[in-house]
Protein backbone atom coordinates (compact mmCIF):
# COMPACT_ATOMS: atom_id res chain seq x y z
CA UNK A 1 0.00 0.00 0.00
CA UNK A 2 1.47 3.25 -1.06
CA UNK A 3 1.91 6.50 0.90
CA UNK A 4 -0.52 7.98 -1.36
CA UNK A 5 -3.49 5.55 -0.47
CA UNK A 6 -2.91 5.41 3.26
CA UNK A 7 -3.43 9.42 3.49
CA UNK A 8 -6.48 8.65 1.09
CA UNK A 9 -7.72 6.56 3.44
CA UNK A 10 -7.09 8.60 6.27
CA UNK A 11 -8.77 11.24 5.10
CA UNK A 12 -11.81 9.08 3.91
CA UNK A 13 -11.92 7.76 7.48
CA UNK A 14 -12.08 11.45 8.97
CA UNK A 15 -14.31 12.76 6.80
CA UNK A 16 -16.63 9.53 8.03
CA UNK A 17 -16.16 10.31 11.35
CA UNK A 18 -16.90 14.00 11.24
CA UNK A 19 -20.03 13.23 9.43
CA UNK A 20 -20.87 10.71 12.15
CA UNK A 21 -20.27 13.35 14.46
CA UNK A 22 -22.45 15.90 13.12
CA UNK A 23 -25.22 13.73 12.39
CA UNK A 24 -25.44 12.82 15.94
CA UNK A 25 -25.19 16.05 17.75
CA UNK A 26 -27.59 17.17 14.80
CA UNK A 27 -29.84 14.03 16.10
CA UNK A 28 -29.33 14.99 19.91
CA UNK A 29 -30.96 18.22 18.82
CA UNK A 30 -34.03 16.99 17.13
CA UNK A 31 -37.16 16.84 18.41
CA UNK A 32 -38.23 13.90 19.65
CA UNK A 33 -41.40 12.24 18.92
CA UNK A 34 -42.82 11.87 22.22
CA UNK A 35 -42.13 15.67 22.86
CA UNK A 36 -45.29 17.42 23.61
CA UNK A 37 -43.88 20.68 22.94
CA UNK A 38 -43.14 21.28 19.30
CA UNK A 39 -44.57 24.90 18.57
CA UNK A 40 -43.06 27.93 19.43
CA UNK A 41 -44.12 31.58 18.69
CA UNK A 42 -42.00 34.38 18.39
CA UNK A 43 -42.97 38.31 19.17
CA UNK A 44 -40.63 41.33 18.15
CA UNK A 45 -40.23 44.73 20.17
CA UNK A 46 -40.36 48.04 18.85
CA UNK A 47 -38.19 49.67 16.18
CA UNK A 48 -38.28 46.50 14.62
CA UNK A 49 -40.34 43.49 12.77
CA UNK A 50 -40.29 39.82 12.90
CA UNK A 51 -37.34 39.42 10.43
CA UNK A 52 -35.10 39.84 13.15
CA UNK A 53 -36.02 36.60 14.67
CA UNK A 54 -34.67 34.86 11.19
CA UNK A 55 -31.70 32.87 12.53
CA UNK A 56 -33.75 31.31 15.35
CA UNK A 57 -36.22 30.35 13.21
CA UNK A 58 -33.24 28.72 11.11
CA UNK A 59 -32.55 26.94 13.82
CA UNK A 60 -35.69 26.21 15.56
CA UNK A 61 -37.13 24.89 12.02
CA UNK A 62 -34.06 22.57 11.52
CA UNK A 63 -34.78 20.76 14.87
CA UNK A 64 -38.11 20.11 14.39
CA UNK A 65 -39.95 23.18 15.79
CA UNK A 66 -42.69 24.85 14.08
CA UNK A 67 -41.95 28.00 14.89
CA UNK A 68 -44.34 30.77 13.88
CA UNK A 69 -43.29 34.69 13.85
CA UNK A 70 -46.06 37.50 14.85
CA UNK A 71 -45.95 40.87 13.11
CA UNK A 72 -46.83 43.41 15.42
CA UNK A 73 -48.57 46.34 14.45
CA UNK A 74 -47.62 48.25 17.44
CA UNK A 75 -50.06 50.39 17.27
CA UNK A 76 -51.39 49.66 21.16
CA UNK A 77 -50.97 46.73 23.51
CA UNK A 78 -54.43 45.48 22.40
CA UNK A 79 -53.31 45.10 18.96
CA UNK A 80 -50.22 43.46 19.26
CA UNK A 81 -51.97 41.32 22.07
CA UNK A 82 -54.43 40.32 19.29
CA UNK A 83 -51.96 39.74 16.66
CA UNK A 84 -50.36 37.19 19.11
CA UNK A 85 -53.84 35.83 19.57
CA UNK A 86 -53.88 35.31 16.54
CA UNK A 87 -51.03 33.44 15.83
CA UNK A 88 -51.54 31.60 18.65
CA UNK A 89 -55.02 30.65 17.37
CA UNK A 90 -53.40 29.09 14.33
CA UNK A 91 -50.98 26.04 16.36
CA UNK A 92 -51.90 22.56 16.72
CA UNK A 93 -50.73 22.05 20.13
CA UNK A 94 -49.04 23.63 22.97
CA UNK A 95 -46.62 26.62 22.54
CA UNK A 96 -43.41 28.25 23.77
CA UNK A 97 -44.33 31.89 23.86
CA UNK A 98 -41.22 34.22 23.47
CA UNK A 99 -40.98 38.26 23.73
CA UNK A 100 -38.06 40.35 22.62
CA UNK A 101 -37.85 44.05 25.06
CA UNK A 102 -41.30 45.42 24.28
CA UNK A 103 -42.26 41.73 23.19
CA UNK A 104 -42.20 40.53 26.61
CA UNK A 105 -45.03 43.34 28.00
CA UNK A 106 -47.35 41.28 25.02
CA UNK A 107 -46.54 37.66 25.76
CA UNK A 108 -47.21 38.82 29.55
CA UNK A 109 -51.21 39.56 28.43
CA UNK A 110 -50.95 37.31 25.90
CA UNK A 111 -49.51 34.46 26.98
CA UNK A 112 -52.90 32.92 29.68
CA UNK A 113 -53.54 31.34 26.67
CA UNK A 114 -54.31 27.90 27.44
CA UNK A 115 -51.83 26.63 24.49
CA UNK A 116 -48.89 28.52 26.05
CA UNK A 117 -47.11 26.27 28.19
CA UNK A 118 -43.27 28.29 28.61
CA UNK A 119 -42.89 32.08 28.51
CA UNK A 120 -38.67 33.11 27.16
CA UNK A 121 -38.18 36.55 27.61
CA UNK A 122 -35.30 38.10 25.18
CA UNK A 123 -33.75 41.00 27.50
CA UNK A 124 -37.49 41.52 27.75
CA UNK A 125 -40.18 43.73 29.55
CA UNK A 126 -42.46 41.57 31.81
CA UNK A 127 -44.85 44.01 34.04
CA UNK A 128 -47.71 42.69 36.24
CA UNK A 129 -50.95 42.53 36.37
CA UNK A 130 -51.93 46.19 37.02
CA UNK A 131 -48.99 47.28 36.24
CA UNK A 132 -47.35 49.29 32.66
CA UNK A 133 -44.52 48.88 31.08
CA UNK A 134 -43.40 52.71 31.85
CA UNK A 135 -43.39 51.46 35.73
CA UNK A 136 -40.86 48.92 34.96
CA UNK A 137 -38.00 51.85 34.69
CA UNK A 138 -38.85 53.22 38.24
CA UNK A 139 -36.00 53.57 40.30
CA UNK A 140 -33.44 52.16 37.62
CA UNK A 141 -30.59 54.09 35.65
CA UNK A 142 -32.31 55.83 32.39
CA UNK A 143 -30.37 54.46 29.45
CA UNK A 144 -28.69 57.38 28.18
CA UNK A 145 -27.16 55.75 24.78
CA UNK A 146 -31.14 54.80 23.42
CA UNK A 147 -32.64 57.96 22.67
CA UNK A 148 -36.22 57.94 21.00
CA UNK A 149 -37.65 60.56 19.43
CA UNK A 150 -41.68 60.96 19.22
CA UNK A 151 -43.65 62.35 15.91
CA UNK A 152 -46.25 64.83 16.34
CA UNK A 153 -49.12 62.32 16.42
CA UNK A 154 -46.91 60.41 19.29
CA UNK A 155 -45.11 57.32 17.56
CA UNK A 156 -41.66 56.96 18.97
CA UNK A 157 -38.28 56.22 16.75
CA UNK A 158 -35.18 55.45 17.65
CA UNK A 159 -33.13 58.53 17.34
CA UNK A 160 -30.76 57.60 14.08
CA UNK A 161 -27.62 59.50 15.10
CA UNK A 162 -27.79 57.00 18.61
CA UNK A 163 -29.34 53.78 16.90
CA UNK A 164 -26.10 51.54 16.83
CA UNK A 165 -24.95 52.51 20.08
CA UNK A 166 -28.29 52.39 21.81
CA UNK A 167 -29.76 49.92 19.88
CA UNK A 168 -27.08 47.35 18.10
CA UNK A 169 -23.89 48.16 18.67
CA UNK A 170 -22.33 44.70 17.50
CA UNK A 171 -24.05 44.38 14.32
CA UNK A 172 -22.04 45.36 10.63
CA UNK A 173 -22.96 48.51 10.18
CA UNK A 174 -24.25 47.53 6.76
CA UNK A 175 -27.06 46.15 8.66
CA UNK A 176 -27.23 48.64 11.58
CA UNK A 177 -28.32 51.77 8.22
CA UNK A 178 -30.94 49.26 7.25
CA UNK A 179 -32.53 48.59 10.44
CA UNK A 180 -32.27 52.19 11.58
CA UNK A 181 -33.74 52.91 7.90
CA UNK A 182 -36.85 50.36 8.37
CA UNK A 183 -37.53 51.13 12.08
CA UNK A 184 -41.48 50.51 12.45
CA UNK A 185 -42.36 52.85 15.57
CA UNK A 186 -44.57 52.09 18.46
CA UNK A 187 -47.53 53.98 19.49
CA UNK A 188 -45.72 55.74 23.12
CA UNK A 189 -48.77 55.90 24.90
CA UNK A 190 -48.75 51.86 25.04
CA UNK A 191 -46.08 51.82 27.71
CA UNK A 192 -49.06 53.21 29.70
CA UNK A 193 -51.39 50.94 28.97
CA UNK A 194 -52.05 48.73 32.26
CA UNK A 195 -51.80 44.99 32.03
CA UNK A 196 -54.96 42.80 33.23
CA UNK A 197 -53.37 39.47 32.90
CA UNK A 198 -49.18 38.29 34.02
CA UNK A 199 -49.04 34.97 32.45
CA UNK A 200 -45.30 34.20 34.27
CA UNK A 201 -47.79 33.86 37.44
CA UNK A 202 -49.02 30.83 36.23
CA UNK A 203 -46.25 29.85 33.45
CA UNK A 204 -42.17 28.69 33.77
CA UNK A 205 -40.64 31.08 32.58
CA UNK A 206 -37.11 31.85 30.88
CA UNK A 207 -35.01 34.76 30.11
CA UNK A 208 -32.20 35.33 28.18
CA UNK A 209 -30.15 38.67 29.03
CA UNK A 210 -27.56 40.68 27.22
CA UNK A 211 -25.05 41.98 29.07
CA UNK A 212 -24.24 44.59 26.69
CA UNK A 213 -27.85 45.93 25.96
CA UNK A 214 -27.86 49.91 26.18
CA UNK A 215 -31.93 49.85 25.67
CA UNK A 216 -32.12 49.10 29.66
CA UNK A 217 -30.66 49.46 32.78
CA UNK A 218 -29.00 45.99 33.48
CA UNK A 219 -30.28 46.14 37.13
CA UNK A 220 -33.49 46.74 35.23
CA UNK A 221 -33.77 43.40 33.19
CA UNK A 222 -32.11 41.13 36.28
CA UNK A 223 -34.76 42.68 39.04
CA UNK A 224 -37.38 41.80 36.09
CA UNK A 225 -36.13 38.58 35.70
CA UNK A 226 -35.69 37.58 39.46
CA UNK A 227 -39.39 38.59 39.85
CA UNK A 228 -40.75 35.80 37.26
CA UNK A 229 -38.65 33.47 38.93
CA UNK A 230 -37.30 33.08 35.63
CA UNK A 231 -34.03 30.52 34.35
CA UNK A 232 -31.70 33.48 33.46
CA UNK A 233 -28.81 32.97 30.93
CA UNK A 234 -26.83 36.15 30.17
CA UNK A 235 -24.78 36.33 26.88
CA UNK A 236 -22.59 39.37 25.42
CA UNK A 237 -24.36 40.89 23.21
CA UNK A 238 -26.18 44.59 22.13
CA UNK A 239 -30.21 44.87 22.65
CA UNK A 240 -30.47 43.22 19.22
CA UNK A 241 -29.78 39.88 20.72
CA UNK A 242 -32.63 38.49 18.70
CA UNK A 243 -30.56 39.08 15.52
CA UNK A 244 -26.59 38.55 17.01
CA UNK A 245 -27.27 35.60 19.29
CA UNK A 246 -29.82 32.95 17.36
CA UNK A 247 -27.74 30.14 19.00
CA UNK A 248 -28.26 31.24 22.69
CA UNK A 249 -31.81 31.91 21.80
CA UNK A 250 -32.63 29.28 20.01
CA UNK A 251 -31.39 26.90 22.64
CA UNK A 252 -33.01 28.32 25.50
CA UNK A 253 -36.24 28.02 23.85
CA UNK A 254 -35.73 23.97 22.85
CA UNK A 255 -34.62 23.65 26.68
CA UNK A 256 -38.16 25.43 27.78
CA UNK A 257 -39.83 22.91 25.59
CA UNK A 258 -38.22 20.20 26.78
CA UNK A 259 -38.37 20.75 30.08
CA UNK A 260 -42.19 21.76 29.81
CA UNK A 261 -42.65 18.37 27.77
CA UNK A 262 -40.57 16.45 30.44
CA UNK A 263 -43.31 18.04 33.17
CA UNK A 264 -46.36 16.69 32.14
Amino acid sequence: MTRKTVSAISAIAAAFTLTATMSANAADNTVSKDQTVRNVVLVHGAFADGSGWKGVYDTLTKRGYRVTIVQNPLTSLADDVAATKRALERQDGPVILVGHSWGGTVITEAGIDDKVKGLVYVSALSPDAGETTAQQYDGFAPASEFVIETTKDGFGYVSPDKFKAGFAHDVSDADVAFMRDAQVPINMSAFGTKLENAAWRTRPSWAVIATEDKAFDQAMLIHMAERIKAKITKVSASHALFMTQPAVIADTIDLAARTVSANK
